[in-house]
């Protein structure tokens, strides 16, 4: 081998080293580049389980450095480790430094102030038992001292059996630490809070408008309801989106701790930073009724519904949730003018109506409540006869003649121009409301709900209704007699 072959084997060697510390730096830093640096004491860690060993349980932080902590930490109740290699496990980083990561479910055990200190500065969570009650709070017991947890900060919700804490163990964070460990005041809620900020930050990052929801109803209120969408989400129900009924309580269709399936509408932000407003709708997760409506029902069907309302021009009818329809006041009743809706019906009581028009594209059914029992007028004819003499009670008094009531819904009119064809001219002048009169009818126009009435003769009232014509005339009885005996007499002539 010559002198040239043995250097070009040199710089080839040299090469491949080269690119060998090349190719681990790009490697390393490859892995390098997924690792999170950025732990501090206090950190929620949840690695994955790497190796079990007598006393440790290593765990990978995500970093390049494994974390570490007690076997024994992680021992049930008969003394056996809880979990194998492979597992997931959340802990808390309780000290970090430049070769190891040291976690720990929480600070618990035996430990020194040192321990508590440091508890306290990185708000690593401490564990303790709830040993009784006190004024204002509870006494826990934290790494063998004595601390107190204000009755506010047990949990995130307010107390109404304290007792049932007592005997419970926990985890804490320090809320306050002074006098070297002889006032440790404790908060529950703090932890609490901090983890439920976490999960609600995730649960709102899915959330939009459109999106439908099972939550719970949490509070009721005069203006709608309060529902628990995620941990720490609520949002509201206004009252007009609880149902397609109208609704003037809450509380007559939901109660506290239902569960209900609603519709965010809306997401805009609070007053307060990181507050967001979320409307929601119950309503709009049901199906409309006005789309059917047309297919259940027409004009001239009879149908029962439920006042739910009335207004100085009419009453609303109920027919089924969601759909109502109006019964205006002039359709109230055929048998007496009608000032007020209340004067026939009431909020809450069932009618039988008669639907006489439906217009689906506004939404409106036009209802009758008189034409359940029906109108008088269509058989005035058939009861009434022209010539007939009848009684009738005086209705109303006008400068041109008295209304006479012949039966509730008929009314007729006694025109004071036949005042003199009464021998008791005198006792019609001094008429009042109620007073009772015996009249003859003169006319009949059942088209325009007319009757026009004579005077008539009180003694003779029965002895005119057997000579009353079937059909109607310009002569009464009187006059169709007269009529009979003129033809006998032109027939003998004959």
């Amino acid at each position: 081998m010559n002198k040239d072959d043995g250097l070009n084997e040199e710089m080839e060697e040299e090469m491949d080293e080269e690119l060998e510390e090349e190719s681990f730096a790009g490697m390393f830093e490859a892995y390098s580049a997924g690792m999170n640096e950025d732990i501090r004491v206090g950190d929620k860690i949840n690695g994955e389980i790497i190796s079990i060993g007598r006393d440790s349980v290593f765990v990978d932080t995500g970093t390049r450095i494994d974390g570490f902590v007690e076997k024994q930490e992680l021992l049930d109740e008969n003394g056996e480790i809880s979990c194998e290699v492979g597992d997931l496990i959340e802990l808390y980083a309780v000290s970090v430094t430049g070769t190891e990561i040291r976690l720990s479910k929480a600070v618990s055990g035996i430990g020194g102030i040192d321990l508590l200190m440091d508890a306290f500065e990185g708000e690593i969570p401490v564990e303790g038992k709830v040993k009784s009650l006190n004024k204002g709070g509870f006494e826990v017991e934290v790494v063998q001292r004595r601390a107190f947890c204000p009755i506010s900060q047990i949990d995130l919700r307010y107390v109404e059996k304290p007792e049932e804490y007592v005997g419970e163990t926990f985890q804490f964070l320090i809320a306050e630490f002074d006098e070297e460990g002889r006032n440790i005041v404790l908060s529950r809620r703090k932890l609490l809070d901090r983890e439920l900020e976490k999960e609600r930050k995730a649960f709102l990052e899915g959330l939009s408008v459109g999106a439908e929801i099972e939550g719970e109803v949490t509070q009721l209120m005069p203006y709608g309801a309060f529902v628990e969408l995620g941990p720490g989400v609520e949002g509201m129900v206004h009252i007009s989106e609880l149902g397609w009924s109208r609704v003037e309580n809450p509380d007559e269709i939901l109660k506290t701790g239902d569960k209900v399936l609603v519709k965010v509408l809306g997401l805009e932000p609070g007053k307060k930073p990181n507050q967001l407003k979320i409307a929601l709708s119950i309503k709009q997760t049901l199906e409309d009724p006005w789309e059917t409506v047309g297919q259940k029902y027409q004009a001239g069907d009879s149908v029962r519904g439920k006042v739910t309302r009335c207004a100085g021009f009419g009453a609303f009818v109920e027919l089924i949730p969601g759909v109502e329809g109006l019964v205006h006041i002039s359709e109230m009743s055929y048998l007496r003018r009608i000032l007020k809706p209340e004067d026939v019906v009431t909020p809450g009581e069932a009618v039988q109506v008669v639907i006489k028009e439906v217009d689906e594209s506004k939404r409106r059914i036009s209802l009758s409540l008189r034409d359940v029992i029906g109108d008088p007028w269509d058989s005035v004819t058939e009861k009434y006869r022209v010539g007939q003499s009848i009684k009738g009670k005086v209705e109303k008094l006008e400068k041109f003649g008295l209304f006479i009531a012949l039966e509730p819904g008929i009314t007729a009119l006694l025109p004071k121009s036949k005042f003199k064809e009464s021998a008791r001219s005198g006792d019609l002048e001094k008429s009042r409301p109620g007073d009772e009169l015996a009249v003859v009818i003169e006319n009949i126009n059942a088209d325009e709900r007319r009757i026009t009435l004579g005077p008539g003769d009180k003694e003779n009232v029965d002895d005119w209704r057997p000579f009353a014509q079937d059909k109607g005339g310009a002569m009464g009885s009187l006059g169709e007699k007269f009529q009979k005996a003129l033809q006998t007499k032109n027939k003998k002539k004959k």
